[in-house]
């Protein structure tokens, strides 16, 4: 499972000084991307040099305890299925031994131009595959 630190600032909350319900998928687009990162895989290069896209295809997500401004969190991401065009994510928001926010992300491999699926390079999906 992969980990990524988050401090919440205080434009993560809303007036009721809590992470608006929206941030938590930034969070966890975040532990994602950095994940790819880790993976030795720039967005911008993938985009670039094989000409794919990853978009959020679904999203369902759990909200069970609130995080507020200042606090540190950990953004979690783990491969739970991996097809030829399409990801799913396991993913946690944490703070300390508490479980924050759950979620079931599935990511789809998309051609950058014509915006149609298109399977996911291999050099990449074999590592991911390994992450579940």
């Amino acid at each position: 499972m992969f980990t990524w630190p988050i401090r919440v600032y205080y434009e993560d909350t809303d007036a009721g000084g809590v992470v608006f319900y929206a941030n938590y998928l930034k969070f966890f687009e975040r532990a994602r991307t950095e994940m790819l990162r880790a993976l030795g895989h720039e967005q911008d290069a993938l985009i670039a040099d094989y000409g794919v896209i990853f978009v959020v295809r679904s999203v369902q997500v759990d909200y069970l305890k609130p995080a507020r401004f200042n606090e540190l969190l950990t953004a979690s991401a783990r491969v739970i299925e991996a097809k030829k065009a399409s990801l799913v994510f396991a993913q946690e928001i944490t703070r300390g031994d508490d479980v924050l926010c759950k979620g079931i992300i599935r990511i789809a491999c998309l051609d950058a131009g014509t915006m149609t699926p298109k399977a996911i390079p291999q050099h990449l999906l074999e590592p991911l595959k390994h992450e579940h």
